[in-house]
């Protein structure tokens, strides 16, 4: 590809080469002027670079001043650009990037400073139709210039993009793996990473740990592409996004699974978090990526990290086999012992407590909601009947069906503790409706009723 001239044509002709000469030349000696008119244009149409500092801004400027140098010489010398003219954008192009500048703005940003300087070039070829020509000879050549350099500013861009995320990836990876041995970064880059994750070396930072890990059986590589790892991987930067407090939560895909750390920024409650990784799950399963996740309970620190990191394990199993959430906050200790419960403790319920909540599930629920319900309301039978949107004779009914059932009294504080436990015992029972088990002890864990519809006599 000729960046030359044709000297056969019009374009070639004396007259045409002294008015192209001429534009070159004014433009050579006017080139800061020129670079002052691109850097502020730049600034008023690109809101990215309106908002950097004096530095920044400078910057910015020398840039549009080498660039319009070196154009005005590639026209001048009638050829095509090369690597070697614009050496100077590769540094600077890593600059931007470094500096946060989206990529799509940094490209605006050229094409505007490229766009002023056609702009000045029309201009100064004047009203004669030598200068016209001698405009539209160099127009091929700009356009070649433009191209070319910024798809070099692109690809430096892009390359040092890359190397921040790998270089993040392993400063993440590193802090993780610092954590969960116990360690407290305490300077360099470990101690930067994590004061960028919000995991300042306060003792009493609160924060929580969170374990996910794909439902679905592995997927094969298949054309070089190992499909879980994407899923894996689009995870994990989702989970980085649920930062409350301004920071980017730490989230590395470990193996298998991925853990990520958010902290509880101020004001910020437990639940906050859990709605915001229970968005990520739905989200993400929109997408055909399926999590299993478990919460930890809220830590004081890092230096609690790795218990917590425990935690999140062990509440995977509470997870149903289709995904979802098991978060501790939204467990009582109660319903967590039920959901580790072995054998023995099922075997020591009254079987006929376990006949009626067994009947009872097939039947709709309508008492094991009135036995909820009558707790929750502190055994107060109107309250409960309000809970529970029926008549208050209604409700004794269900307490007397269940009394003549199995031997306990609703009033009676240890009978009541007693079908509390069966339900549980029952809820935490592996069955193909583990999600509807799961949300049972997470909306106890919201505070709210498991309310039932009845056709009984009212």
């Amino acid at each position: 590809m000729s960046g030359r001239f044709s000297t056969g044509t019009l374009t070639g002709t004396e007259a045409v080469r002294v008015q192209r000469a001429r534009i070159i030349a004014e433009m050579l000696d006017n080139v800061q002027e020129l670079a002052d008119a691109g850097a502020a244009a730049i600034r008023a149409e690109v809101p990215t670079y309106a908002a950097q500092g004096a530095d920044f801004l400078a910057d910015v400027r020398d840039q549009v001043v080498r660039h319009y140098r070196a154009k005005l010489a590639v026209l001048l010398e009638e050829r095509a650009v090369t690597a070697a003219d614009i050496a100077f954008v590769r540094r600077a192009a890593m600059r931007r990037a470094r500096a946060g500048v989206p990529l799509a703005d940094y490209i605006n940003a050229y094409r505007v400073g490229q766009r002023v300087f056609w702009e000045s070039l029309v201009e100064r070829a004047g009203p004669t139709p030598a200068g016209r020509e001698a405009a539209l000879s160099l127009a091929v050549a700009q356009m070649r210039y433009c191209d070319f350099a910024s798809t070099q500013a692109a690809y430096a861009y892009m390359e040092f993009q890359q190397y921040a995320a790998a270089e993040a990836v392993r400063e993440s990876r590193g802090l993780l793996e610092t954590l969960l041995a116990g360690g407290t970064p305490t300077r360099g880059r470990e101690l930067a990473a994590a004061q960028a994750h919000g995991l300042a070396p306060e003792p009493r930072t609160p924060l929580m740990v969170v374990v996910a890990m794909l439902v679905e059986a592995p997927a094969p590589v298949t054309a070089g592409l190992n499909r879980d790892a994407e899923a894996r991987h689009a995870a994990c930067a989702a989970l980085a996004r649920t930062g409350g407090n301004g920071a980017r939560t730490l989230s590395v895909v470990r193996q298998s699974e991925i853990v990520a750390v958010p902290v509880l920024g101020p004001g910020a409650e437990a639940e906050d978090v859990c709605d915001r990784l229970e968005a990520v799950v739905a989200g993400l399963a929109g997408e055909g990526i399926r999590l299993a996740m478990g919460v930890s309970t809220p830590a004081a620190g890092t230096a609690q990290i790795p218990q917590a990191y425990q935690e999140a394990r062990a509440v995977l199993d509470f997870v149903p086999e289709e995904g979802g959430v098991a978060a501790l906050p939204r467990i009582t200790p109660f319903q967590y012992l039920a959901l580790r419960a072995d054998d023995t403790a099922r075997h020591l319920v009254d079987p006929r407590i376990t006949a009626l909540l067994e009947e009872d599930r097939a039947r709709g629920g309508v008492l094991t909601a009135t036995i909820r319900a009558f707790a929750a309301a502190d055994l107060n039978l109107r309250t409960a009947a309000e809970r529970l949107q029926i008549h208050p004779n209604t409700a004794q009914y269900r307490m007397r069906r269940i009394q003549e059932r199995t031997g306990r009294s609703l009033r009676s504080i240890n009978d009541l503790v007693e079908l509390l436990v069966a339900i549980a015992l029952q809820d935490a029972v592996p069955t193909n409706a583990g999600r509807e088990r799961l949300a049972a002890v997470t909306d106890e864990g919201r505070g709210r009723a498991d309310v039932r519809s009845s056709h009984e006599p009212r």
